[in-house]
Protein backbone atom coordinates (compact mmCIF):
# COMPACT_ATOMS: atom_id res chain seq x y z
CA UNK A 1 0.00 0.00 0.00
CA UNK A 2 1.28 3.67 -0.98
CA UNK A 3 2.01 5.62 2.65
CA UNK A 4 -0.07 8.38 0.98
CA UNK A 5 -3.42 6.41 0.54
CA UNK A 6 -5.75 6.00 3.03
CA UNK A 7 -6.23 2.61 4.11
CA UNK A 8 -10.15 2.78 3.19
CA UNK A 9 -9.05 3.18 -0.93
CA UNK A 10 -8.01 -0.85 -0.44
CA UNK A 11 -10.64 -1.93 1.38
CA UNK A 12 -12.89 -0.08 -1.07
CA UNK A 13 -11.19 -2.27 -3.92
CA UNK A 14 -11.26 -5.27 -2.36
CA UNK A 15 -14.76 -4.89 -1.65
CA UNK A 16 -15.92 -3.71 -5.63
CA UNK A 17 -13.56 -7.11 -6.76
CA UNK A 18 -15.81 -9.39 -4.64
CA UNK A 19 -18.81 -8.03 -5.83
CA UNK A 20 -17.22 -8.50 -9.23
CA UNK A 21 -16.32 -12.14 -8.18
CA UNK A 22 -19.81 -12.54 -6.92
CA UNK A 23 -21.43 -11.46 -10.01
CA UNK A 24 -19.39 -13.23 -12.23
CA UNK A 25 -20.18 -16.77 -10.60
CA UNK A 26 -24.25 -16.11 -9.90
CA UNK A 27 -24.45 -15.31 -13.93
CA UNK A 28 -22.30 -17.94 -15.12
CA UNK A 29 -24.03 -20.54 -12.45
CA UNK A 30 -27.62 -19.37 -13.68
CA UNK A 31 -26.75 -19.80 -17.55
CA UNK A 32 -25.51 -23.37 -16.96
CA UNK A 33 -28.15 -23.53 -14.69
CA UNK A 34 -30.53 -22.48 -17.71
CA UNK A 35 -28.16 -24.59 -20.08
CA UNK A 36 -29.24 -27.56 -18.66
CA UNK A 37 -32.44 -27.21 -17.75
CA UNK A 38 -32.93 -26.84 -21.89
CA UNK A 39 -31.47 -30.21 -22.12
CA UNK A 40 -34.01 -31.88 -19.57
CA UNK A 41 -36.89 -29.50 -21.13
CA UNK A 42 -35.42 -31.00 -24.40
CA UNK A 43 -35.12 -34.30 -23.92
CA UNK A 44 -38.19 -34.83 -21.81
CA UNK A 45 -40.88 -34.68 -24.59
CA UNK A 46 -39.43 -38.03 -26.02
CA UNK A 47 -38.25 -39.69 -22.82
CA UNK A 48 -41.27 -39.87 -20.84
CA UNK A 49 -43.12 -42.17 -23.77
CA UNK A 50 -39.67 -44.08 -23.61
CA UNK A 51 -39.29 -44.52 -20.17
CA UNK A 52 -42.99 -44.26 -18.97
CA UNK A 53 -44.16 -47.26 -21.04
CA UNK A 54 -46.59 -48.32 -18.43
CA UNK A 55 -50.45 -48.15 -20.14
CA UNK A 56 -48.72 -47.22 -23.70
CA UNK A 57 -48.77 -49.26 -26.46
CA UNK A 58 -44.96 -51.14 -27.33
CA UNK A 59 -44.39 -53.00 -30.11
CA UNK A 60 -42.39 -53.09 -33.77
CA UNK A 61 -42.28 -51.85 -36.80
CA UNK A 62 -40.59 -53.31 -39.72
CA UNK A 63 -39.48 -49.82 -42.01
CA UNK A 64 -41.28 -50.42 -45.21
CA UNK A 65 -40.41 -47.02 -46.79
CA UNK A 66 -38.78 -43.68 -45.83
CA UNK A 67 -39.18 -40.47 -47.38
CA UNK A 68 -37.59 -37.12 -46.32
CA UNK A 69 -36.85 -37.22 -42.83
CA UNK A 70 -40.06 -39.92 -41.16
CA UNK A 71 -40.27 -43.89 -42.12
CA UNK A 72 -43.63 -45.84 -41.96
CA UNK A 73 -44.09 -49.53 -42.03
CA UNK A 74 -46.97 -51.93 -39.95
CA UNK A 75 -46.87 -51.86 -36.23
CA UNK A 76 -47.11 -55.45 -34.50
CA UNK A 77 -48.29 -55.08 -30.88
CA UNK A 78 -46.71 -56.82 -27.99
CA UNK A 79 -48.22 -55.12 -25.41
CA UNK A 80 -51.77 -56.03 -23.35
CA UNK A 81 -54.38 -53.23 -24.91
CA UNK A 82 -52.46 -52.50 -27.70
CA UNK A 83 -53.55 -53.19 -31.58
CA UNK A 84 -51.98 -53.69 -34.60
CA UNK A 85 -51.77 -50.28 -37.09
CA UNK A 86 -51.08 -50.58 -41.14
CA UNK A 87 -48.71 -47.63 -40.99
CA UNK A 88 -46.72 -45.80 -38.21
CA UNK A 89 -44.15 -43.52 -38.88
CA UNK A 90 -40.86 -43.12 -37.36
CA UNK A 91 -38.61 -40.42 -37.33
CA UNK A 92 -35.42 -41.20 -39.77
CA UNK A 93 -31.85 -40.98 -38.08
CA UNK A 94 -28.39 -42.32 -39.16
CA UNK A 95 -29.95 -45.62 -37.32
CA UNK A 96 -33.34 -46.35 -39.32
CA UNK A 97 -33.16 -48.22 -42.02
CA UNK A 98 -35.81 -49.32 -44.61
CA UNK A 99 -36.26 -53.30 -44.52
CA UNK A 100 -35.33 -53.42 -40.57
CA UNK A 101 -37.64 -53.96 -37.50
CA UNK A 102 -37.18 -52.01 -34.19
CA UNK A 103 -39.25 -51.89 -30.96
CA UNK A 104 -41.30 -49.09 -30.36
CA UNK A 105 -43.57 -47.30 -27.80
CA UNK A 106 -46.50 -45.49 -29.55
CA UNK A 107 -47.00 -41.41 -28.52
CA UNK A 108 -51.10 -41.81 -27.01
CA UNK A 109 -53.40 -40.65 -29.46
CA UNK A 110 -50.71 -40.57 -32.78
CA UNK A 111 -49.22 -42.82 -35.33
CA UNK A 112 -46.35 -41.76 -34.42
CA UNK A 113 -43.42 -44.10 -32.78
CA UNK A 114 -40.61 -44.15 -31.01
CA UNK A 115 -37.97 -46.25 -30.01
CA UNK A 116 -38.18 -48.01 -26.98
CA UNK A 117 -35.39 -50.29 -24.91
CA UNK A 118 -32.28 -48.83 -24.53
CA UNK A 119 -31.14 -47.09 -27.65
CA UNK A 120 -34.38 -45.80 -27.34
CA UNK A 121 -33.85 -44.29 -24.01
CA UNK A 122 -30.49 -42.93 -24.90
CA UNK A 123 -31.61 -41.62 -28.17
CA UNK A 124 -34.06 -39.37 -25.90
CA UNK A 125 -31.34 -38.20 -23.69
CA UNK A 126 -29.42 -36.45 -26.66
CA UNK A 127 -30.42 -32.93 -25.88
CA UNK A 128 -29.39 -33.29 -22.31
CA UNK A 129 -25.84 -34.88 -23.53
CA UNK A 130 -25.16 -31.83 -25.69
CA UNK A 131 -26.09 -29.29 -23.16
CA UNK A 132 -24.01 -31.13 -20.49
CA UNK A 133 -21.08 -30.81 -22.25
CA UNK A 134 -22.07 -27.33 -23.51
CA UNK A 135 -22.75 -26.43 -19.53
CA UNK A 136 -18.94 -27.46 -19.17
CA UNK A 137 -17.70 -25.06 -21.31
CA UNK A 138 -19.44 -21.90 -19.56
CA UNK A 139 -18.39 -23.55 -15.70
CA UNK A 140 -15.08 -24.00 -16.58
CA UNK A 141 -14.50 -20.20 -18.40
CA UNK A 142 -17.21 -18.35 -16.36
CA UNK A 143 -16.93 -20.19 -13.19
CA UNK A 144 -13.46 -21.44 -13.65
CA UNK A 145 -14.18 -24.63 -11.46
CA UNK A 146 -12.30 -27.07 -13.42
CA UNK A 147 -13.22 -30.46 -12.04
CA UNK A 148 -16.89 -29.73 -12.20
CA UNK A 149 -16.61 -28.70 -15.75
CA UNK A 150 -14.63 -32.29 -16.56
CA UNK A 151 -17.39 -33.81 -14.68
CA UNK A 152 -20.14 -32.46 -17.19
CA UNK A 153 -18.16 -32.98 -19.79
CA UNK A 154 -17.32 -36.24 -19.37
CA UNK A 155 -20.52 -37.26 -18.51
CA UNK A 156 -22.22 -35.71 -21.46
CA UNK A 157 -19.66 -37.21 -24.00
CA UNK A 158 -20.51 -40.42 -22.48
CA UNK A 159 -24.28 -39.93 -23.07
CA UNK A 160 -23.52 -38.98 -26.67
CA UNK A 161 -21.09 -41.73 -27.25
CA UNK A 162 -23.18 -44.14 -25.52
CA UNK A 163 -26.43 -43.42 -27.58
CA UNK A 164 -24.27 -43.64 -30.76
CA UNK A 165 -23.26 -46.80 -30.16
CA UNK A 166 -26.47 -48.46 -28.84
CA UNK A 167 -28.48 -46.84 -32.13
CA UNK A 168 -26.61 -48.71 -34.46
Amino acid sequence: MIPAMPATASSARQASVSALRFGRLSAMGVLAALILFAGVWGSWGTAQHVMLTKGREQGTVRVTACAGDRCSGPFSPVSAGARAHARVELEKSVAVRKGRTYDVVLKPGTGDALRSGPAGILYAWLPLGGALLLASVVVAGGMRLTRVAWVLGLAGAALLTSAFLAVQ
